[in-house]
């Protein structure tokens, strides 16, 4: 957890603002606890702040990239399509509780927002925090089949069959891109794996049914 601790604190440092409450971080860190979670996890939160901790000297607003990496999946119910938002608005909220600016407020909710991967990132704060996010991608060959793993006990009331239909239009999808990764920085390390390890999966879900 120290890990978690750490990246909290660093967070609210760089943003120039006094942590809230510390029960709003263990509220945080119930949500990634909830049992419908298998992917979107405690687990997932710590390997992004793992993977962005070296990159937090490429952005431009440190501080918002790491907040809006804490609250990017605090909102996920399977049974809803706007999970990125309610966690982008209560992500908004906590900061303008704080006294942050408008404009940071913003500028964090948008963050959050692009984690929703709808649309190609706007800003290179957006990259690095997507890039981030997508990091699991390239990830080694064993780690990458867990999270195949996770994914599918996520969503194990989908029949296998229709499961397997939509996970490969997402890995096709993925596949398509010109660059998976926005960022040099990511694109550098993980753009070879993650097209390995999405082509290996592609293969597997064609043969299975």
């Amino acid at each position: 957890m120290t890990l978690l601790s750490d990246s909290w604190r660093r967070a609210w440092h760089a943003l120039a603002a006094n942590p809230p409450s510390p029960a709003l971080s263990a509220q945080l860190i119930a949500h990634y606890a909830e049992p419908q979670r298998k992917y979107h996890t405690l687990q997932h939160l710590a390997e992004c702040i793992a993977q962005l901790e070296p990159a937090l000297g490429l952005c431009a607003h440190p501080g918002e990239v790491e907040i809006a990496l804490w609250f990017h999946d605090a909102i996920y119910d399977l049974e809803r399509s706007d999970n990125e938002l309610q966690s982008a608005l209560w992500a908004a909220q906590v900061l303008a509780s704080a006294g942050l600016s408008a404009e940071v407020c913003e500028r964090v909710k948008n963050l959050v927002l692009a984690t929703g991967h709808s649309a190609l990132p706007a800003t290179a704060d957006e990259c690095l925090l997507v890039d981030v996010d997508l990091a699991i991608l390239g990830a080694e060959p064993a780690r990458f089949d867990d999270y195949e793993r996770q994914i599918r006990q996520e969503y194990f009331g989908v029949p296998f069959p229709l499961f397997c239909e939509k996970r490969r239009a997402i890995l096709a999808q993925f596949l398509a891109r010109p660059q998976l990764y926005s960022s040099e920085f990511f694109r550098s390390a993980l753009e070879t794996k993650a097209r390995d390890n999405l082509a290996r999966s592609l293969s597997r879900t064609m043969t299975e049914r």
